[in-house]
This record gives structure tokens, C-alpha cells and sequence, in this order.
């Protein structure tokens, strides 16, 4: 068999090329929609849920807030609880007395009642 013929064989489909296989697109897109479930998955975990969290645990701590409480505000003033109304709250700090929002508070450090109980 010479490269003539060999052409001519070619040209006229005689020996053919295996078809390239063609990927299947319905499992591409499971694919892609599954890796934007886990993705929103693990989002949650690492950033919603902990938020959540500690935005209860903020919530828990303004309830349980009484007058006498030792607290810091987020701006870092020290001072004790005077009054409580619906959204703020009365506090002392040394000769100033301050109003400050409920939502300013971040910690309470020590509570009237437990100073009360050590006592005893």
C-alpha cells in the first residue's frame, strides 16, 4: 500500500477516527449545584450560626440586666445600672450619671445580686 492509496483511503472514510466522546451536561449541572449547596453549607457553619449565637446570648444578657449592675458599654465607659426603661438604660460612672441605648452594653461584669449572695 502506497501514501497514494493510503490518501485515497482516508479521503474516502475508509479507516475511521474513533468520535470523540461528548461529556454529559445534565451531570455537570448536579455537580455545579451541589457545590453551591455544600458552599452555602459551610457558610452557615463558619458565620450565620455563630452570629445567631452570640446575638441571643446579647439578648439573654439585656433581660437578666437589674439595677446595681457593674457594666461596659461598647465606647468602654465603666459604670453601675441605675434605672432600666424600654431601650435605654440609666448608669453611673463615678460623678456622671449617663443614658446610654440598651444595645450600647457589651458586658456585664459584675451583678447585684451575686455581691449580695457573697456576702452572705
Amino acid at each position: 500500500m502506497s501514501l497514494k492509496d493510503l490518501n485515497i483511503l482516508l479521503a474516502q472514510g475508509g479507516l475511521t477516527t474513533p468520535q470523540p466522546m461528548v461529556p454529559d451536561q445534565t451531570g455537570a449541572a448536579i455537580k455545579t449545584v451541589v457545590m453551591f449547596a455544600v458552599l452555602i453549607g459551610i457558610m452557615w457553619v463558619l458565620m450565620i450560626a455563630p452570629q445567631r449565637k452570640k446575638a441571643k446570648e446579647q439578648e439573654a444578657m439585656l433581660r437578666a440586666l437589674r439595677s446595681g449592675d457593674r457594666i461596659i458599654t461598647a465606647s468602654g465607659i465603666v459604670g453601675v445600672v441605675l434605672s432600666i426603661k424600654d431601650k435605654t438604660v440609666s448608669i453611673r460612672s463615678l460623678d456622671t450619671k449617663l443614658e446610654v441605648l440598651k444595645s450600647a452594653i457589651s458586658e456585664v461584669t459584675d451583678r447585684s445580686g451575686e455581691a449580695s449572695e457573697a456576702k452572705s
